[in-house]
């Protein structure tokens, strides 16, 4: 999330600051260090636990509406808060917040690890997302602030600090599936703790406070905002279970929908919102944001399910299983950077378009092909073609919003961008998790599997809606 920032850190021209050059780049260093190691448990934890969820599942003896909530419970708490997190940085001062983020997700990493039951697995995960909403926004200000002397070298750490994040996206299923097979799943969170320990104490002691003008916090927006993707979320995991017709289900549904309403029309007239919906009249704005919501909730749907199809169908263990999602999870390193020097030669809309149309024709032919004995030919070139295609169309949308937005707007439009893509992800899991329950099930390997198929047929749909709304993505964007 880009967060505009005000105080770098002294520099030895600077007459208020007395370090050595050697001793402003030490302190630099330690910035870089820190906020990347912070950043990369936090988005480690967003897919270590997929190649963990077959075996949390027996363990638990749970359903696949509970499994969904382990992932989502992380994925709605971390959405919400995650302008909230930036909004504390600025007003409490960033170093403060991201030892108390990253206290708070080391917390919770124990009691994901101690859990008794899935329910208490759910609410742990669920403040875990709550410490890595603020550790994200501040870690990324705290680098910016410290690297701000310098476009070449800010550039550089920016570089380093995205790399380690994507680097435990890639590394997450494979993680998983190590601590899994190797120990338990337990494992996967007792990982964070000595971790996450010696981090905190380093921050606190190596790091300079940075802050910056801060605004009120908007907590009718934010409590509307939790409220009304719970109440949907929540419908949608229950409606397959108790019917779409219940009261139980139609109360969620219509309450989050009423409750939406009522978010934009408070952050439409109060004066400091947590999202401007003035950003939404721009069409390039509103429509990057609709289709990351959408491609989003498609990759992580197929996220939620190939490794428990790699294990419950075909009888992988899980470090195999994440092995083989390998060549997928590397897509993004290979053709988002291609992607984003595309967009300038061929503009966000054809990118967007044509990579949701790949990522959609690569989950419907994998749903097609399904089977238990399916090779890993054929069920890696499907993912090969949709990892492209989502990972060309990610910097496209990404530069889409953040063009079309001021330079004074960019930390909110990013929040924003950031927020949907997260709640995105919880929509994808939730709406197939529902679908798998009415096609198939756990009974049989071909049971399974017939679940499956639709859920990834259920993805690719969200990923052909999303290439419909990049269509609405102007030539050239207006900035507003």
């Amino acid at each position: 999330m880009d967060v505009t920032v005000a105080e770098p850190l002294p520099r030895a021209s600077s007459p208020a600051g007395r370090q050595s050059a050697k001793e402003a780049t030490h302190a630099r260093t330690w910035v870089l260090a820190l906020t990347s190691v912070a950043s990369f448990m936090v988005a480690l934890d967003a897919l270590v636990v997929s190649t963990a969820l077959s075996t949390i599942r027996v363990d638990f003896g749970t359903t696949i509406e509970a499994l969904g909530w382990t992932v989502n419970a992380y994925n709605l708490s971390f959405a919400v808060l995650l302008l909230t997190g930036a909004a504390l940085g600025d007003r409490f001062g960033r170093r403060r917040v991201l030892g108390v983020g990253l206290g708070l997700f080391t917390a919770a990493s124990i009691g994901c690890a101690v859990a008794p039951n899935v329910s208490w697995l759910i609410a742990a995960r669920a403040v875990q997302g709550a410490g890595g909403a603020m550790v994200m926004p501040v870690a990324l200000a705290l680098l910016s602030a410290a690297f701000s002397g310098s476009s070449a070298e800010r550039a550089r750490a920016l570089g380093v600090f995205s790399g380690l994040t994507g680097l435990a996206l890639l590394a997450g299923p494979v993680v998983g599936g190590a601590m899994v097979e190797g120990v338990s799943w337990h494992w996967i969170f007792w990982l964070n703790v000595p971790i996450g320990l010696v981090t905190v104490l380093l921050v606190q002691s190596r790091l300079s406070e940075s802050s910056a003008a801060s605004a009120p916090l908007d907590r009718a927006g934010l409590l509307l905002a939790s409220a009304s993707a719970l109440a949907a979320v929540w419908g949608l995991s229950r409606a397959n279970v108790a019917g779409w017709t219940s009261p139980e289900v139609l109360a969620a549904l219509v309450g989050g929908l009423v409750l939406g309403i009522t978010f934009v029309a408070w952050e439409r007239r109060t004066p400091e919102p947590m999202i401007p919906m003035r950003l939404f009249r721009s069409r390039a704005f509103a429509a990057a944001n609709a289709a990351c919501f959408l491609f989003t909730g498609a990759l992580y749907a197929a996220l939620f399910f190939n490794a428990q199809f790699l294990q419950t169908a075909q009888g992988y263990e899980p470090l195999a299983a994440g092995v083989r999602l390998l060549p997928w999870t590397a897509t993004l390193f290979i053709f988002a950077p291609l992607g984003g020097r595309l967009v300038s030669r061929l503009g966000e809309r054809l990118l967007i378009v044509v990579g949701l149309v790949m990522q959609a024709f690569g989950l419907a032919w994998l749903a097609r092909m399904s089977a238990p004995d399916l090779n890993f030919v054929e069920f890696a070139a499907p993912l090969l073609i949709a990892g492209a295609g989502v990972s060309l169309a990610m910097p496209a949308a990404q530069n889409a919003v953040l063009s079309s937005v001021s330079p004074t707007a960019i930390g909110k439009a990013s929040g924003t961008y950031n927020m949907l893509r997260f709640l995105g992800g919880a929509f994808g899991i939730a709406l197939s998790g529902t679908v798998f329950t009415a096609s198939g099930g756990f009974g049989s390997p071909q049971l399974f599997t017939a679940g499956f198929a639709a859920a990834l047929a259920a993805a690719a749909s969200l990923s052909l809606l999303g290439a419909l709304a990049g269509l609405l993505v102007p030539p050239r964007a207006t900035t507003v």
